[in-house]
């Protein structure tokens, strides 16, 4: 399968909801179009017209993966551990996370997974990025290898305020 990473657009939004749905149907998490999912539906609203960004990986005329990658503020504390900011377990020492990386079961094995990540690994570094967080469910323990092959360190887990309120591990990623 040939593979072409590009900047997602707005009218990418429906691929990628329907990507990412595909993933959570394979592992029996909940839907939630309303609210966990909404990004997914407005990828302009919610990532691009804030100054973040979003990729799509697409493969045979569909899109098969996607990641997006969100700045803000360096979050206080020491780097390679978790604090509590606004209610909510993160990253210390980050200023920028990984967001929505999902590969399709038809197109893993391939390297997309790291092709993603280091699409990611070089915005964050472009953008003059230090530390990056990376939270990420219990269950999907083959993106934590990839992580962890690119040298993110586990720090922690916390509960996820999706519908099923699952449990994820979370890294820190040192960019510099």
């Amino acid at each position: 399968m040939v593979l072409t990473i590009r900047p997602a657009n707005g009218a990418d939004s429906p691929a990628v909801a329907n990507l990412v749905r595909e993933v959570f149907d394979e592992y029996g998490f909940a839907w939630d179009e309303e609210n966990y999912c909404a990004d997914l539906y407005d990828l302009k609203g919610h990532y691009l017209d804030h100054g973040h960004q979003f990729w799509v990986a697409e493969g045979q005329g569909r899109v098969v993966g996607s990641v997006g990658l969100e700045y803000y503020y360096k979050i206080p504390g020491e780097p390679g551990a978790s604090t509590v900011l606004a209610g909510k377990v993160r990253a210390a020492d980050t200023d920028c996370s990984l967001e929505r990386m999902y590969v399709h079961p038809d197109a893993r094995r391939l390297g997309l997974g790291s092709l993603l990540m280091q699409t990611v690994l070089d915005a964050a570094k472009e953008a003059r990025r230090t530390g990056m967080e990376i939270w990420s469910d219990k269950k999907l323990q083959n993106a934590h290898r990839l992580y962890e092959r690119f040298g993110a360190l586990k720090i922690g887990d916390r509960i996820c305020d999706d519908p099923d309120e699952s449990p994820e591990w979370g890294f820190y990623l040192d960019l510099t």
